[in-house]
């Protein structure tokens, strides 16, 4: 049995590989849901808002690879060639013209649509959650991974970011001091990052002929974008909060983000049937205080999580330990395909 730590894209997807081979596994997760990083809240009119992972554009082919595998639509980001920009607290918010950018684009449904049609192939006896990793001991032809409980299986996978593994998981015999320095200093993806979102009954801002996008440089958004479903008969905005603003406590958080809109939008701002927000440095199971400044994607795709150890017991997939596009959804992706690749070659060397 190969046991998988994480329940997240790679993870899950790791899981979907090794079914399709029919090579047992269980996947153990932290939380008390799967999705990781994914984590889309579907609202009071049932309008999907992400909290996690987005967006993604042309170049990640293993992401369109996996969509069109799976049979699940995506569509265009709706994008105006006008913005509403705030260069500081001072100046007035303007409107101005943007030139063509890379379209980007979102998955039909909410992003966790790709995590609940994997979830729908494995067997639900398959994904534990609600279970902790303590320690995983290495033997002779063993791996004892210690949660809630004891498993034991041939191999493990560690699918979560190396920075927790790293700090919150006890290795027996230990890891090469070499890996748990880069592990330690590789930021994870999301872990400073505060989504925001905001569901209304119509799209007042395209009826009053306004901007849906807003950038700004002072915050407490910064980044705000049009996030209507793929149809466009469910509407909302969703953007980012600067991450300096985690220390405020959730209301002065949202009279803060509603004050500032309101200087670009007008008062209609305030007509929200949601406001949604993740702050994901208060996620014990994304976030792990890092022992010096760690620069966005530092460490992310270092060669060193691409070998495995203890003779094939241990292997590393996440979206951090991906060799191509490390730190996104494709990054995830292509890290459980190469892991499940691996597994299955040993398998059938047996």
């Amino acid at each position: 049995m190969v046991i998988i730590i994480g329940a997240g894209l790679s993870g899950l997807l790791t899981g979907y590989r090794l079914k399709k081979e029919g090579i047992p596994f269980k996947i153990l997760e932290a939380r008390n849901r799967v999705g990781g990083r994914i984590n889309t809240v579907y609202g009071t009119n049932n309008t999907p808002v992400e909290m996690g992972a987005t967006w993604f554009t042309n170049q990640h082919k293993h992401l369109f690879a996996l969509l069109e595998e799976l049979e699940i639509d995506y569509f265009q980001q709706h994008m105006d060639s006008n913005v509403f920009f705030q260069s500081s607290d001072v100046a007035p918010i303007q409107s101005i013209q943007i030139p063509s950018q890379q379209p980007s684009y979102r998955i039909s449904e909410g992003t966790s649509n790709l995590i609940n049609t994997l979830l729908k192939k494995l067997d639900k006896n398959d994904i534990l959650l609600n279970q902790t990793v303590k320690s995983i001991k290495f033997h002779k032809n063993t791996v004892q991974v210690i949660s809630k409980e004891i498993f034991e299986g041939k191999m493990v996978v560690l699918a979560i970011p190396p920075k927790l593994w790293s700090k919150k998981i006890v290795f027996e015999p230990h890891l090469p001091q070499n890996l748990m320095d880069v592990a330690k200093q590789t930021h994870t993806w999301m872990e400073d990052s505060i989504k925001v979102a905001l569901t209304y009954s119509k799209p007042f801002w395209e009826e009053e002929n306004l901007c849906g996008t807003f950038y700004s440089n002072t915050g407490p958004i910064n980044e705000l974008y049009d996030h209507c479903n793929h149809a466009r008969s469910k509407f909302a905005l969703c953007g980012f909060i600067n991450s300096s603003f985690k220390n405020l406590t959730y209301l002065e958080r949202r009279l803060s983000v509603i004050n500032q809109l309101k200087k670009a939008f007008g008062v209609k701002i305030e007509e929200f049937i949601d406001y949604e927000e993740c702050v994901w440095s208060k996620e014990e199971n994304t976030f792990e205080v890092s022992d010096t400044f760690l620069y966005p994607h530092e460490n992310n795709g270092n060669p060193i999580f691409s070998k495995t150890l203890f003779d094939d017991k241990l292997l590393i997939s996440s979206s951090e330990s991906s060799l191509q596009f490390p730190g996104y959804m494709d990054g995830a992706i292509y890290s459980a395909n190469v892991t499940a690749e691996k597994i299955i070659r040993a398998q059938q060397n047996l």
